[in-house]
């Protein structure tokens, strides 16, 4: 019977983080969207390290959410106190382990599970964060092809131009500048 209880809280646990984290991450998918889809210019420094400190912020503010339902059944069936269960369920996610504190026999499973969850959720997000960051790297390469092409555009505008002013075609151009260096010899 405790194996039925046991196997069944782990069950909950994983699927309620999964569906936090899953919920989490769609609506920072979201919010990158809404910041990112505003055409292609530069970030410059200053406003991408601002972006990625509000959105690694996002992130942790995330994780803090996907421990809090295993604090609740810590709290709930393990230990007296809610700094106990915070303190025990965030060491369990993170990897690090809480060497002070021990689940009660019946638990003590849950603890490398959570971890394993951990550890994906936390891969999950360290890949999120490398997309957007290569998304902005790309985001500034396409900008400076933009500006380099533009640059090139406007500058063959301004070398047409003199001769369209003359009414002279290219041909004609290259005629009268033959004419001017016969003239000059």
């Amino acid at each position: 019977m405790v194996v039925v209880h046991q196997t069944t809280a782990a069950l909950v646990l994983v699927i309620l983080t999964l569906i936090l984290q899953g919920a989490g991450m769609a609506v920072l998918i979201k919010w990158v969207n809404a910041h990112l889809s505003r055409g292609i210019h530069r970030f410059g420094i200053l406003r991408s390290t601002i972006f990625i400190i509000r959105l690694t912020s996002l992130i942790v503010c995330l994780h803090i959410l996907t421990i809090l339902p295993w604090a609740c059944f810590y709290r709930w069936n393990c230990f007296a106190t809610w700094e106990s269960a915070v303190y025990f369920s965030a060491a369990s996610y993170s990897t690090v382990g809480a060497s002070d504190l021990v689940l009660p026999q019946a638990w003590r499973t849950l603890c490398p599970i959570e971890s394993i969850v951990g550890v994906l959720m936390r891969g999950l997000s360290a890949g999120f964060l490398f997309a957007i960051v290569t998304s902005l790297i790309g985001r500034d390469t396409e900008a400076e092809r933009e500006e380099v092409h533009a640059d090139s555009t406007s500058s063959l505008a301004l070398a047409r131009e003199p001769a369209q002013r003359n009414g002279l075609g290219t041909r004609e151009k290259i005629e009268s500048s033959a004419g001017s260096a016969r003239r000059f010899l």
